[in-house]
């Protein structure tokens, strides 16, 4: 009896170190919203906000956030709109997963403050991201690494690894991944403005018809 006893605690010690997480918002500039996933509309985002797992983002023209989850620190570009679809923390691990539904974002992994490893996943709706401790900037279909190695993968179940000083993207038409090459400035062009369905549309909208074509890394 004791032994079960000890054991049923140890079970419920082990569960309760895993738990979800929130991201925080650091800094932004520009026009910033988000709706949380409890609410039905957008509002206006602020320094230091927390934002609760299923939170949507979105960034008008001119516009971006650095949000701090876990140690690691996402920056959301201008025009990009995405979901924190998973932030969970246990015992020595941190798991976030981004869902990346247009624009760009750029991430520094690192692992938790205290220590051990980190899963960092950022989904578009033609690729997967996924690292454990790099710098890398993403685009939905283009991906540039800056620092440690980066595993692209395309909707067709093909995938590439990419290192440091290296890009590769995603075929548009085929969803297969190309290989890595050196890193160069790309022409990049989002897939839709951000925020489509924000208080901002129109606005943000009509900025993104008079931008050039595509835009390059910074």
């Amino acid at each position: 009896m004791k032994k079960i006893l000890t054991a049923a605690l140890l079970l419920v010690w082990g569960a309760g170190l895993v738990f979800s997480q929130e991201a925080q918002i650091r800094e932004l500039y520009g026009t910033v919203e988000v709706k949380q996933p409890d609410a039905s509309a957008w509002t206006p985002a602020s320094s230091g906000q927390a934002l609760k797992p299923g939170t949507h983002i979105s960034t008008g023209f001119k516009s971006g956030a650095v949000i701090m989850i876990n140690g690691s620190a996402l920056t959301v570009r201008a025009l990009t709109r995405l979901s924190l679809e998973e932030l969970v923390q246990s015992a020595g691990s941190g798991k976030a997963e981004i869902n990346l539904r247009a624009g760009r974002v750029r991430a520094d992994v690192n692992p938790p403050p205290a220590g051990g490893s980190v899963s960092f996943v950022v989904r578009s709706p033609s690729a997967t991201a996924s690292v454990r401790g790099t710098v890398f900037e993403f685009d939905g279909l283009r991906l540039r690494v800056d620092e440690g190695r980066v595993h692209i993968a395309g909707s067709d179940g093909s995938g590439t690894n990419v290192g440091a000083g290296q890009t590769a993207h995603i075929s548009a038409e085929t969803g297969r991944a190309a290989g890595a090459g050196e890193s160069a400035r790309e022409e990049l062009t989002p897939p839709m403005p951000a925020g489509m369905d924000s208080p901002h549309a129109p606005a943000a909208a009509a900025a993104a018809s008079e931008m050039k074509t595509g835009f390059t890394w910074n």
